[in-house]
């Protein structure tokens, strides 16, 4: 309603989960959803544009080394599906929310530009057409000095406990405590206050959370149409051709030409000592706290040739905690928990940047 793209619609579309949209924009809801997507990201648009030559329908079904023994064994340790629950002091939370926005919060002020310029004596029409016809003489930016007319008016608590899933009891909680010169930054820009606040707030969510969830498993399993189920515009070309995962291509991440996942499936493809892979597909994820969680790999090693031989990867460029955000990190550190500490399976889990790490990491777990 106030024609921002927001984090949950970017996490649905990630995860195929965005809402439908009413039933007389149906038959244009892939058009819709392409558009909005490429306010935020440019290569949807690119993408739009396709070879007139080239063939139209791309498959990448899943192959023979689906069906292998070891490869079902590993799916059916990790296809179930979780609910989570967290117990924590709400005044831990409160107390390190409000230290935490005194500290880095900072709103933008609102302000405009105004160019002043001079018609020009004498133009041809080839000036007129690039729109030279004024000479720019001058700019000047200012601060925008309105008071709020009170026609549109933001329920500041309601928002900020929809956008952090707490109460409006602990968001007030929060909100008195920070210092006036903080919270009068609403004033200047009430949308920007409200998403920072909630950004500042999840952020000490996710470093508390992780300490005090537990998991449970629930009813329900995804079907193996997940696989196949993302019909991007996947650029084949580009796509790793592999020998031992579930499906003849591999769609890395990264633009590099070698990318951290494509060096990683290219490694695994190589190990004598992996017997099949998956990418596993974004509809694959552990819900948590901040947001749902989708692991990167599911491997299964010959059994004999390493201590686990079911194993879920997260690759990533950097093995440094502090390289990755508060919120990324609280997922992965959820998912240890899942998989290292309260999962009955054989299955154990790690971030790793290359495949020489995840066996290191492998024997200390």
């Amino acid at each position: 309603m106030k024609r921002k793209v927001t984090d949950k619609y970017r996490a649905d579309i990630q995860m195929g989960t965005v809402a439908p949209l009413p039933e007389e924009l149906a038959p244009m809801a892939e058009g819709i959803h392409q558009l909005i997507q490429s306010v935020y990201d440019e290569k949807v648009l690119t993408d739009m544009f396709t070879d007139g030559h080239e063939t139209k329908v791309k498959e990448n079904p899943l192959n023979e080394n689906f069906a292998k023994k070891e490869f079902q064994a590993l799916w059916k340790e990790i296809n179930h599906k979780y609910a989570y629950t967290v117990s924590f002091n709400s005044a831990e939370l409160v107390q390190k929310s409000v230290d935490h926005i005194n500290n880095k919060l900072f709103v933008s002020e609102l302000q405009y530009t105004t160019t002043v310029g001079r018609q020009k004596d004498e133009m041809n029409e080839h000036e007129l057409e690039r729109g030279d016809s004024f000479g720019r003489e001058r700019t000047r930016t200012q601060t925008l000095r309105q008071a709020h007319s009170g026609h549109l008016k933001y329920d500041l608590v309601g928002k900020i406990a929809q956008g952090t899933v707490l109460t409006r009891r602990t968001v007030v909680n929060i909100l008195k405590g920070l210092r006036a010169d903080k919270f009068q930054m609403f004033k200047n820009n009430p949308e920007e206050f409200i998403t920072k606040v909630v950004r500042l707030i999840n952020e000490q969510k996710a470093n508390t959370i992780v300490d005090h969830i537990t998991y449970n498993q629930i009813d329900g399993q995804y079907d193996n149409t997940i696989f196949v189920a993302e019909k991007g515009a996947h650029d084949f070309d580009k796509a790793f051709r592999a020998n031992k995962a579930i499906q003849d291509y591999v769609f890395t991440d990264g633009i590099a030409e070698e990318s951290t996942e494509r060096k990683f499936a290219k490694a695994m493809d190589a190990a004598e000592e992996v017997c099949v892979y998956a990418k596993l597909p974004k509809g694959f994820h552990i819900p948590t706290p901040v947001g749902n969680y989708s692991p990167d790999w599911a491997i299964a090693f010959h059994e004999g040739t390493v201590k686990h031989i079911f194993f879920v990867a997260e690759t990533k460029g950097s093995m440094e905690s502090f390289d990755l955000r508060p919120i990324e990190k609280a997922k992965t550190d959820c998912a240890k928990k899942l998989f290292n500490e309260m999962s009955n399976s054989k299955v154990r889990y790690s971030v790793v940047n290359d495949y020489q790490n995840l066996l290191n990491i492998m024997n200390t777990l």
